[in-house]
């Protein structure tokens, strides 16, 4: 089997920032507004002349990924109503360089490495602007490469690729061959990915993609035997209904939901690509915002369980919801549904004797919570471990709490 470091190394960023923005963030009703509202052309792209975003939405965006905990961002480049946020250098006018003066592509790539951000681009598959896509499949191919390899040219070092829409067109040849030799080319360590949507998760495709993708979906486990490439794996999530910012979506998920799927993929070996959708001004919804503040408040008190450690294997007897990973010779013990300690007057609290109970060979020194320092009682007879796993102190309530296991 192929391993390639920089792959590892993709696995190491743990959580990214989706990023959606586009002209369709002026009118606020989602990505896909132009195609499901049925607007037609010459309404849809006058958007070109409203979309204005602020000199320093990059910056704002990149500084918002580096609290939060992100090691990578990833910008739609381009969506599929054709309009790219990058100068294409002559291949199609509509780009933000002939519509607003400006790269909002080199804007956020400055952005990101002035905050130690990795930073990626979407880049859609099919399009709804560019004719060639519905008149001459194999001449759009090549108009689609040569927007490809700008952002492989034209802007250093890039984190990766997410491509998107393939499934528009399942029978067609895409070329897949020389679309990743072009990346290749020009950005050897580049991640490649192909999201395979919602109705493929997990599936492996060309040889030359470095990690699968589970849309909105639970990540798996994946079973490497007999693969002949090693591969990482990936979950894109959204906040609310719409990847793009849609202003009357209000159906946001809680902020431990969103906890929870950060410790789920992380639990599967899986990145958490957590998806935002900017305003037309690259400013952010002030409960995207919010969110993604909680979740960098948990990742600064359990980071070191976050980035490295990776799944090994011992399963949780007794509690189907918690699991450990593991780097060198630490092990680390999530807990989740543990109550805080409180007064019945003040909380419901059920009385229940707290513990996790699984089987290690390795001796245990000792264990330690994350959040607080404090010590963890524990037994280890003939391998059987039992931690107590007390609930929280009053005044702390981390939705998953994080023990750290040390041994010899």
């Amino acid at each position: 089997m192929i391993v390639k470091q920089y792959i590892k190394d993709f696995e190491k960023l743990g959580f990214g920032m989706f990023v959606h923005f586009g002209i369709y963030s002026v009118l606020g009703k989602g990505e896909w507004a132009k195609k499901l509202l049925s607007i037609s052309d010459e309404e849809y792209y006058k958007l070109c002349d409203e979309f204005r975003p602020a000199p320093d939405w990059a910056e704002r965006l990149a500084a918002e990924a580096e609290r939060a905990g992100c090691g990578y961002i990833t910008l739609t480049a381009r969506h599929h109503d054709g309009y790219s946020l990058y100068d294409t250098c002559g291949l199609n006018p509509l780009d933000a360089p002939h519509t607003c003066g400006r790269d909002l592509v080199r804007e956020f790539v400055d952005a990101c490495r002035r905050h130690g951000i990795l930073p990626f681009f979407y880049h859609t598959l099919l399009d709804w602007h560019e004719e060639s896509y519905r008149t001459d499949f194999k001449a759009y191919l090549k108009y689609l490469r040569k927007s490809v390899e700008l952002l492989c040219t034209n802007y250093g070092k890039i984190g990766g690729l997410w491509f998107d829409g393939m499934w528009d067109r399942l029978d067609e040849d895409w070329e897949e061959d020389e679309l990743y030799g072009c990346i290749r080319k020009h950005q050897p360590e580049a991640m490649i990915i192909n999201n395979t949507g919602l109705e493929a998760l997990g599936q492996l495709g060309h040889i030359e993609l470095d990690s699968v993708t589970f849309e909105r979906g639970n990540p798996q486990p994946l079973n490497m035997e007999g693969a002949p490439k090693y591969v990482a794996s990936e979950m894109c999530q959204v906040f609310a209904d719409h990847w793009g910012y849609a202003e009357q979506d209000l159906n946001f998920k809680s902020p431990a939901d969103m906890i929870r799927d950060l410790v789920l993929c992380r639990r599967c070996g899986s990145n958490l690509l957590m998806n935002v959708g900017l305003r037309g001004d690259g400013t952010l919804r002030e409960m995207d915002a919010a969110v993604y503040h909680l979740i960098g408040q948990w990742i600064s008190i359990n980071g070191e369980a976050v980035y490295e450690p990776r799944p090994c294997g011992i399963k949780v007897e007794n509690k189907e919801d918690d699991f450990l990973l593991k780097k060198d010779n630490t092990y680390y013990l999530f807990c989740d549904h543990l109550p805080m300690a409180a007064d019945p007057n003040v909380a419901r609290v059920q009385e229940a004797e707290y513990r996790d109970i699984f089987r290690m060979d390795q001796k245990i020194k000792r264990i330690t919570w994350l959040d607080n320092g404090d010590k963890v009682d524990f037994e280890q007879n003939n391998g059987k471990v039992t931690v107590k796993t007390v609930p929280y102190t009053y005044g702390r309530q981390l939705v998953v709490r994080v023990a750290k296991i040390e041994t010899e």
